[in-house]
C-alpha cells in the first residue's frame, strides 16, 4: 500500500493541487493531511482517487475544514491512529487488530513537540506523522520513524525553501519505506 503524506497546505491552491497530481501519478492508496488547510476550500482538491484522512491544524480555523473533510474523507480531530494492512484495508483509531502485518501509524499536527516526541517514544507506532515546522524530515527511533513531509516555505529558520510531501510504500520498513518529494507549485 503506498500512502501520500502532506501538511502545511495554508490556502495555496497551487501546491494542493501539485501534491494530488503527485499522489494520483504515484497511484496512492490513501492520503494523510497533517493540519493546516487554513479554509475549506483547500481541502476539496483532496476529494480524488484515494482514501483521505486529515487531522486538525492549529491555524486550521474554519470548523467547516471538519465537514468538508468528511463529505469525502474521515477527519481525525486533533490527532488519529490509523492501521494500514497488508491487504491494502485501513483501520480507524485501532493498531494492528489482527493483522500482524499492518503498519500502524499516529498522526498529529505537531504544535507540540513534547507530544511528538511521546508518540515516537510510546513504542505503540511504526510511524508518527506530522507537520507545523515547515521542515522536511525523518528519524528513526527505538523503531519508531518519525515523518515530517514538510509544508509550504515560510521565512522561519529551519523551514524547507520549496513545497515538500512524502510517501509511505507500507511493503517495506524504517526509513527506507518513506520518500520525500520536492514540488514546484
Amino acid at each position: 500500500m503506498l500512502v501520500g503524506i502532506v501538511s502545511d497546505t495554508h490556502d495555496d491552491l497551487a501546491a494542493v493541487e501539485a501534491a494530488v497530481d503527485l499522489f494520483e501519478s504515484r497511484e496512492v492508496d490513501a492520503v494523510v493531511h497533517c493540519g493546516d488547510f487554513v479554509a475549506p476550500f483547500s481541502v476539496t482538491p483532496f476529494d480524488a482517487g484515494f482514501d483521505f484522512y486529515a487531522v486538525r491544524g492549529n491555524n486550521d480555523g474554519e470548523w467547516a475544514v471538519e465537514s468538508t473533510v468528511n463529505s469525502f474523507g474521515t477527519y481525525l480531530g486533533e490527532a488519529g491512529v490509523l492501521s494500514f494492512g497488508a491487504d491494502g484495508g485501513v483501520e480507524n483509531g485501532s493498531t494492528g487488530g489482527n493483522d500482524a502485518d499492518a503498519v500502524d501509524v499516529a498522526v498529529t499536527h505537531g504544535t507540540s513537540e513534547v507530544v511528538v516526541d511521546a508518540l515516537v517514544g510510546c513504542g505503540d507506532h511504526d510511524y508518527v506523522l506530522h507537520g507545523h515546522t515547515h521542515a522536511s524530515g525523518i528519524e528513526e527511533r527505538n523503531g519508531t520513524v518519525r515523518v515530517n513531509p514538510g509544508g509550504l516555505p515560510i521565512p522561519v529558520a529551519g523551514a524547507d525553501d520549496a513545497f515538500h510531501v512524502a510517501t509511505l510504500d507500507t511493503a517495506e520498513s524504517g526509513v527506507a519505506a518513506v520518500t520525500h518529494h520536492r514540488l514546484d507549485r
